[in-house]
């Protein structure tokens, strides 16, 4: 799993790339997210579009991952879920606790509508 940062004005988007699979993307993953929580990043932009496959050890800590940002004040949303990472969302019931966007600009936009800390929908 390959992850890069960038920064969209306050947003700090994190673009993945890989598996999100135990013992390597998910580490990775957490390790991230510390980092950018850490940072008092307070609205977080998952790029999942270059994701290709996705297991339980990865849905447990993208979940933990969301969990740990709202804990310490920070929003996190996700972006361009497709494929076989978007099955297993929906077979592990997790959709509805989670924000998404198919669209980046859309993404950005909603962080500026909406109060840091507070779900947009």
């Amino acid at each position: 799993m390959d992850i890069n940062l960038r920064t969209v004005d306050d947003v700090v988007v994190v673009d993945m790339d890989g598996r999100l699979v135990a013992g390597t993307g998910d580490i990775v993953l957490r390790d991230t997210l510390n980092q950018v929580v850490a940072g008092d990043a307070s609205k977080i932009l998952l790029n999942l579009s270059d994701v290709r496959r996705i297991d339980s050890a990865g849905i447990g800590e993208l979940m933990a991952s969301v969990k740990l940002a709202r804990r310490f004040g920070s929003e996190v949303r996700l972006l361009n879920v497709s494929g076989q990472v978007l099955r297993i969302l929906q077979l592990s019931q997790l959709l509805p606790l989670l924000t998404i966007f198919d669209n980046e600009a859309e993404a950005l936009r909603s962080f500026a509508e909406t109060p840091s800390g507070e779900a947009a929908g």
